[in-house]
């Protein structure tokens, strides 16, 4: 197991909404991060592991980098930041609509970084012309002269497999971190909570989702079925109302969409109880954060 054989943590680094979580799900060629158009989506690290007999790529998404207005936020920056420090190849996603300079302070840790770094420039489907990325390609060479630059379009799935091989050859000599059959470190749990919370994000708007936390207190699997009971927190009576809906109404609709989902991804049928309860300004108080996973003990 150990001769010629590779393994590495490949870091997804970047700033909000650019498809950092679209391409880790390609690259990992499973649906391991939750995908939306809103921005911090992504609100721990999370990681998907591929094996090949030769090699094993974990791959690690992290939230977007942003400036901290909670400590939640301070805690989702932190994944960030770490994600500079344990990298054997890091990938800096960009796309071809935002502002290259934005969040120059972390630009700036990646570019004294001595790990290689591999810089996705993604979207760039939306592009009329060549001309228009040779302009972006520049400013990047620019800002991170040592960057190997990989313009993609994850959505599509183009120049992903390039990218996938350079990682593969620039990977260190290692045995495997984890055993082979594994997808990712996270539990059954994690994903429940993270499909639950992406219908949250598709359903509803303004700070709702934002305000939201969900925990699976009962997960309850037999052979051929799951039982789940969940409660999703927020943190006004207010928003408690949203969450539920006229009779039960939107809280029904995130159940069942989310359900399907579920049932996809573990290949079974589930039970899904939902239910709400207020936890009154939990993105600020540390007691709650640690409880609910994003603080360390």
């Amino acid at each position: 197991m150990t001769e010629n054989h590779k393994a590495g943590f490949v870091n997804i680094v970047g700033n909000p909404n650019v498809g950092k979580s679209t391409l880790m799900n390609d690259l990992v060629g499973e649906r391991v991060s939750i995908i939306t158009s809103k921005a911090q989506t992504t609100r721990h690290r999370i990681m998907g592991i591929v094996n090949a007999p030769e090699y094993q790529i974990v791959f690690s998404d992290t939230p977007g980098v942003l400036s901290p207005k909670y400590k939640l936020q301070e805690s989702m920056l932190g994944y960030s930041e770490g994600a500079l420090v344990d990298a054997d190849i890091l990938l800096y996603v960009t796309d071809v609509v935002e502002d290259p300079i934005k969040n120059a302070a972390f630009l700036a840790k990646v570019a004294r970084g001595n790990m290689p770094v591999l810089l996705v420039i993604n979207k760039i489907d939306l592009l009329k012309g060549q001309d228009e990325l040779v302009a972006i390609v520049d400013k990047w060479r620019e800002l991170l002269p040592n960057a190997e630059i990989f313009p993609t379009s994850a959505k599509e799935h183009f120049n992903v497999n390039n990218l996938m091989a350079r990682i593969v050859d620039l990977l260190p000599d290692s045995p495997p971190y984890f055993g082979k059959d594994a997808l990712t470190d996270k539990p059954a749990r994690f994903f429940v909570t993270e499909i639950v919370r992406e219908k949250i994000l598709l359903n509803y708007d303004k700070e709702v989702p934002y305000s939201t936390e969900v925990i699976v207190e009962k997960f309850d699997e037999s052979e051929n079925a799951i039982h789940i009971m969940a409660v999703i927190y927020v943190e006004r009576d207010s928003q408690k109302g949203i969450i539920i809906g006229r009779g039960g109404s939107m809280l029904k609709r995130v159940g069942s969409e989310a359900r399907k989902d579920i049932e996809q991804f573990f290949g079974k049928r589930v039970f899904l109880e939902l239910f709400v309860k207020v936890e009154s300004d939990w993105r600020n108080r540390e007691n709650k954060l640690r409880a609910f996973g994003y603080i360390a003990e």
